[in-house]
């Protein structure tokens, strides 16, 4: 395929790729005191993932210079609109990875600043495209629409590091950022939740390429109740700080429900609909690999080590979703084939 139709066609959710791996680093480097081989095993990741994202920013801000009508035309499509925040979204996970790995906490604000404002950007416009349009249909319905959504629930993450190196006057728009994020992400995710329990429960299974999209439901789920322990131990105002844990203990309740769920329902999947390999494979990764940390998070808040346990058993799910999409991706860039399978309903 010539360069210029692979940027063409270059699908603006491939950034899921940095998404997976940057959260698989973290994860790793969380359980370091479970498997200490795990702490290098973090290094590598992160590095990956940073490869991944320098090496996939070429093609997508070149398809936005020679291509502008066809990356404006996915942004306006009712699905693939929201793998755009793809894009923001793995580079608030590398500035996470930069403050809990690295320890570069310059690098990790800077990373969150261009996330952050990037996450809003994409926010405001895929939702004002979906309001206007007259173009959705219940086919269009997936738990898709939750990445803008996770995006925004994970901004207050990195903030709240960054919270304790901050003057006083910086400190007060990091606080407003990051509740603003949380806020408007969690109860948007409450609405688009209550749609996409609608489209599971009245009508037919989503499309085999979309099947992966179910792991999603994870992504504001884990970030949500990541992000709101660390704003409870790192906002200066909050002083009673056992309701937002009892709070965040809740929604990771929510989520191991919706891991048996993902579990049965890809099992059903691939036995009675077939899925082919396509980028939207990357969504079996990022989604389980926020509840992790989540899992981590809780279990050591609140020293529940039932929790922290949990989330080990399902790393290791982590990294065989990791390994067999890259497989897959590696083996289909070999075939040629990569691009094959990838069109959107």
């Amino acid at each position: 395929m010539k360069w210029k139709k692979f940027i063409e066609e270059f699908n603006p959710s491939w950034f899921s790729s940095v998404m997976g791996t940057g959260i698989l680093a973290i994860d790793s480097y969380y359980y370091r005191e479970y498997l200490p081989i795990l702490k290098k095993l973090s290094y590598i990741f992160f590095y990956l993932a940073v490869i991944f994202f320098v090496t996939l920013f070429v093609p997508w801000i070149l398809r936005w210079f020679f291509f502008f009508k066809r990356a404006y035309k996915d942004l306006e499509h009712p699905i693939l609109s929201s793998f755009y925040s793809t894009f923001s979204v793995g580079i608030l996970i590398l500035s996470i990875g930069e403050i809990v790995i690295i320890k570069n906490y310059s690098m990790g604000e800077v990373l969150w600043i261009i996330g952050a404002s990037v996450t809003a950007i994409f926010v405001f416009t895929s939702f004002f495209i979906m309001f206007k349009g007259t173009h959705m249909t219940l086919n269009h319905i997936s738990p898709a629409w939750f990445i803008p959504l996770t995006g925004l629930l994970a901004v207050p993450i990195s903030g709240s590091f960054l919270l304790k190196y901050s003057s006083l006057y910086t400190r007060d728009y990091i606080d407003l950022l990051s509740y603003f994020s949380w806020g408007t992400g969690f109860f948007l995710y409450l609405a688009l939740f209550a749609i996409c329990m609608y489209r599971f429960m009245l009508h037919p299974p989503l499309p085999g390429i979309l099947s992966p999209t179910i792991w999603i439901n994870l992504g504001p789920i884990g970030t949500g109740v990541t992000s709101i322990i660390y704003l409870a131990k790192y906002s200066q105002f909050i002083t009673i700080r056992e309701p937002f844990y009892i709070f965040a203990f809740l929604f990771w309740g929510l989520g191991f429900w919706w891991v048996v769920m993902a579990l049965f329902m890809t099992i059903y999947y691939l036995h009675k609909i077939k899925v082919p390999y396509s980028v939207s494979w990357w969504g079996y990764t990022f989604p389980l690999g926020a509840y992790i940390s989540a899992s981590y998070n809780i279990g050591n808040t609140v020293n529940f080590w039932t929790v922290k346990d949990i989330g080990f058993v399902l790393y290791w799910l982590l990294i065989f979703f990791w390994v067999a999409t890259s497989v897959n991706t590696i083996l289909n860039i070999y075939r040629g084939t990569l691009f094959e399978n990838q069109e959107m309903p």
